[in-house]
């Protein structure tokens, strides 16, 4: 059933933000991402004493490209 919409602002979408005003059947936006971190990086809580005196994050990657995202329409 179509809808009546009055006027819209849009501030900001991010890069893998859908926006849709009326029917739709389906959405499913897709996005990918690769992140380098090093050694007690990502360690929550409450009082973390993590001693890294000598760490370091290997970015090499051979690969042209990682986590490929297809579509089929």
């Amino acid at each position: 059933m179509p809808a009546i919409v009055g006027a819209i602002k849009i501030n900001a979408m991010g890069s893998s933000a859908v926006f849709n005003i009326g029917d739709v059947f389906t959405i499913s936006p897709v996005s990918s991402a690769k992140t380098f971190a090093g050694a007690g990086s990502f360690n929550t809580g409450d009082n973390l004493n993590v001693r890294n005196e000598h760490s370091t994050t290997n970015t090499y990657d051979k690969d042209f490209a990682d986590g490929n995202i297809s579509t089929i329409l």
